[in-house]
């Protein structure tokens, strides 16, 4: 792996909000979007291949994480609110057309930034969650009528507090659980998200110990509030992006997933061209899971720089 550049870590006042933001390298702009349970560490093999290509990389704390604002209303974690926050760290770093790569929850940002305001996206690549099109009737509901008294993590996450407490209570071993081999699914009885999951080892066998320590040690000083809030927005964002029901993507896009992340049947992979109109690549890793970056961290790299290459040129 190339070695690291130097890291600037900032604070940037958004709308009234700090926002943690490390920023590295000179050339255009590559903002980072991570997901959940991550904080912009979920970066660390990116940074310094896109900075060694030619790339300035962006990777915040999203909202709710790490030392970026926390705001204590539910609703402020709303995708429209999450994407304007994403436009004005770009223009604060002035790119008038930002690159945007996001993964998990960050490639559901991208992906309606995008969408949200086109001309200030010039391309956009998403991981392990691929673009889905809006359903005709708000998530949550059809969730409940589909799983009834069974088990879902979404439905779980809708409640605050129990989700919460149970994930806060050891972080290390949270943080371990819910992020399962590529291998393993999550049965679908129980009573809380720790015991849908199957015990593993202490550290994710993508992370090292210092890397997943720095993980547990935020957690452990911020809970999971903030992360689980962006799914309790679920339905708002429905209502809130009624305007895109009929959208497409027409900038240039990239989707990387694994091919043992159940994300990826959110939308066939042979029909995001559907929705991505200028699709450069649909990449389906083997021997995968959901952490595509971290797992895979050298094919990664290799398809975001020749997908960026393709669309900016690199300073």
């Amino acid at each position: 792996m190339p070695a690291h550049p130097p890291l600037v870590h900032s604070t940037l006042d958004v709308f009234g909000h700090p926002y943690h933001v490390v920023t590295a390298g000179d050339g255009p702009l590559v903002l980072l979007c991570h997901g959940f349970p991550e904080h912009w560490t979920s970066w660390r093999h990116q940074i310094p291949a896109l900075v060694n290509g030619g790339y300035r990389i962006a990777a915040p704390d999203m909202l709710g994480y790490g030392r970026s604002a926390k705001p204590p209303i539910v609703s402020e974690y709303n995708i429209v609110r999450i994407v304007d926050d994403l436009r004005e760290i770009a223009r604060q770093l002035d790119s008038a057309q930002t690159l945007v790569v996001g993964h998990d929850w960050g490639a559901i940002a991208a992906w309606h930034f995008a969408m949200l305001h086109p001309a200030a996206v010039k391309a956009v690549a998403g991981l392990s969650v691929p673009f889905t099109p809006r359903t005709s009737e708000p998530v949550i509901p059809l969730l409940r009528a589909l799983f009834g008294d069974r088990f879902n993590y979404l439905l779980y996450f809708q409640q605050v507090g129990p989700a919460d407490a149970e994930l806060a209570r050891d972080p290390q071993r949270s943080l371990a659980r819910v992020t399962p081999p590529p291998t393993e699914k999550w049965p679908a009885d129980g009573t809380g998200m720790l015991s849908e999951t199957p015990e593993h080892p202490p550290i994710p066998p993508w992370h090292t110990g210092e890397s997943f320590g720095e993980l547990v040690d935020e957690y452990a000083r911020t809970g999971f509030t903030g992360g689980l809030n962006w799914y309790r927005n679920i339905d708002l964002n429905w209502e809130l992006t009624a305007e895109l029901s009929d959208a497409t993507i027409d900038q240039p896009s990239l989707f990387i997933g694994g091919e043992h992340d159940p994300a990826i049947a959110l939308t066939p992979v042979d029909e995001l061209d559907r929705y991505l109109r200028d699709l450069r690549g649909a990449h389906v890793l083997p021997d995968t899971g959901h952490w595509v970056q971290q797992e895979r961290p050298e094919l990664t790299n290799d398809l975001l720089l020749a997908f960026l290459s393709s669309v900016s040129a690199p300073k």
